[in-house]
């Protein structure tokens, strides 16, 4: 390559890493990440960035390799994200609560030279570093363990790639790298959880994520002001391309939180003067029955988003009267970068349920097996266009060809538009219940359990063999603190809401559900659970 397409390159093309370069250039001295006691400007943090990018580079990684990151929520994983799209390396976050033998896949899978992890994850590493071929280096982050103890086992098994996560950083100069990198290189493979196949790695390039950014940046009216307390994991792109990369992008202000404690976000809101939160519907409702909510003042906060699923109307509108701040949900995929749609503030007690309307960047349309688009009113698969795209799934060409079918990504979701554009999901796919002879949407069940029973805190609806129906649509659900409710009144009821031939057959009360790291239920797991519970003893 000849010096004049190297510099027209870094001149135009889209890197994320460009993004925290050219903030830290216009604001250097503007507070960027909190993270416990540090607190780095965005001039520190470019600098800690170009470091560790500098000495990677000196240990060999460049354009097209890959560096995995096992690590929670913390200011070694941003530097590791930034360092790697700096140099064209390809960063593969890996979920924190996944085990020895799944880490291990995936770092396989993905040819992984190398992988940041933090000392209390060290275990969960060690068969990989026998079953994986490519796998030569580990560089050790602090994180929460015994960083002293996970340091010596790796250094007596590993010792000529064995690396300390901020030696190696001091060891690399402050210089911007200058390497050539096209836009749709890949910067991640993220990897979705697997529930009924093997992992799927999903290609993120440089374009898609910056162009999902700015979208967000938009949408989310995110700007130099912006304080974002982030508790989401960082290894989920809601949280890491839905929040922290367009907040860097435009100068705001990152404070870490490890997870969720609903009693710590009040303080952080009121001592921070918090602007943005991000998190899950359930823990909204935590923190409204937080007996410290009205002792905090929470006047600063702008703007909380939620995601994953709809709030039910009764506990948005106890948020909205609680926080006094705009309410928004953000519905997306990983493999849409994830943005698709969003309930914007002024449409919550409109179309409460709704996932809202198209975005900018995005084209959203709903489509028959055919793959003729519906009309408003007439439900099949949610389908999307635009450069927020996956480039596809790796090393999985069927998978992505079924994927990007008629010209468009199919989501495996399914739902409809309404006649005023407002988008309805129904459900995913795999989780609509055939009972009787009838196809139930889970969703629409759970919907009716929370307005039928405010005992409730959380629900999820699943279907169950049964000798007569196929499918039993069943409730496994969570009695608010101190309730006490009664499984066939929740039943009856639930069919004052909808048809009795949708109220679930059973409820099952637990003291708590299966849940993904990024707090998903896993109904899979209450599927194989419970799989037995109608057949005879």
């Amino acid at each position: 390559m000849d010096l004049d397409t190297r510099n027209r390159n870094i001149i135009t093309r889209l890197n994320m890493g460009d993004t925290l370069t050219r903030t830290a250039w216009r604001m250097p001295e503007k507070l960027a990440i909190v993270d416990g006691g540090k607190r780095l400007t965005y001039g520190e943090l470019n600098e800690h960035v170009n470091q560790l990018a500098n000495s990677l580079a000196n240990q060999g990684y460049s354009r097209g390799g890959r560096l995995s990151i096992l690590a929670g929520n913390s200011l070694e994983f941003v530097l590791t994200y930034y360092a790697c799209a700096k140099l064209g390396v390809v960063c593969v976050p890996i979920n924190t609560g996944w085990q020895a033998a799944e880490i291990a896949y995936v770092l396989d899978h993905c040819k992984a030279r190398g992988i940041v992890v933090e000392s209390q994850l060290v275990a969960n590493v060690l068969l990989a570093l026998d079953s994986v071929s490519t796998l030569s280096d580990v560089i050790l982050a602090p994180g929460i363990g015994d960083g002293d103890q996970a340091g010596n086992v790796l250094m007596g098994i590993r010792p000529a790639g064995f690396h300390r996560f901020w030696d190696l950083l001091s060891e690399g100069n402050a210089d911007e790298p200058q390497v050539y990198i096209e836009d749709r290189d890949p910067l991640t493979y993220l990897y979705t959880s697997g529930t009924t196949s093997a992992p799927k790695g999903v290609v993120g390039s440089h374009l898609s994520i910056y162009l999902e950014s700015m979208t967000c940046v938009v949408e989310s009216g995110f700007t130099a002001k912006e304080r974002t307390a982030a508790m989401m994991p960082f290894f989920h792109t809601a949280q890491l391309n839905g929040v922290i990369t367009p907040a860097i992008a435009v100068g705001g202000t990152i404070f870490v939180m490890r997870t969720f404690d609903p009693a710590a976000l009040l303080e952080l809101v009121e001592r921070e003067k918090i602007t943005f939160v991000f998190g899950l519907p359930m823990m909204y409702r935590i923190m409204i029955d937080h007996p410290d909510i009205h002792k905090r003042d929470l006047s600063s906060l702008r703007r909380a988003l939620y995601a994953m699923a709809p709030m039910p109307d009764k506990d948005l509108k106890r948020a909205i009267e609680t926080f006094k701040c705009e309410f928004a949900l953000g519905f997306g995929q990983t493999e849409m970068a994830p943005l698709t749609t969003v309930f914007k503030p002024e449409d919550q007690l409109s179309y409460p349920g709704s996932v809202g309307s198209q975005i900018v960047n995005v084209q959203t349309a709903v489509m028959d097996e055919n793959g003729g688009i519906l009309a408003p009113g007439e439900v099949g698969e949610i389908v999307y266009r635009g450069p927020h795209a996956m480039e596809g799934y790796l090393h999985d060409e069927e998978a992505t060809s079924t994927a990007f079918q008629y010209g468009w990504f199919h989501s495996g979701d399914t739902g409809h538009f309404d006649e005023h554009g407002i988008l309805w999901f129904d459900d995913r796919t795999k989780d609509v219940i055939k009972t009787g002879g009838e196809n139930v949407a889970s969703i629409e069940v759970e919907k009716a359990i929370y307005a039928a029973e405010e005992g409730i805190m959380e629900v999820v609806v699943i279907g169950l063999p049964h000798d007569r129906w196929g499918e039993a649509i069943t409730a496994v659900a969570i009695p608010r603190p101190g309730v006490s409710l009664d499984p066939e009144q929740v039943i009856a009821k639930t069919k004052q809401q909808i048809a009795s031939f949708k109220a679930p057959k059973a409820v099952i009360f637990v003291d708590e559900m299966p849940r993904t790291a990024t707090g998903k239920v896993q109904k899979h797991v209450l599927r194989k659970q419970f799989y037995d519970f109608y057949q005879p003893a």
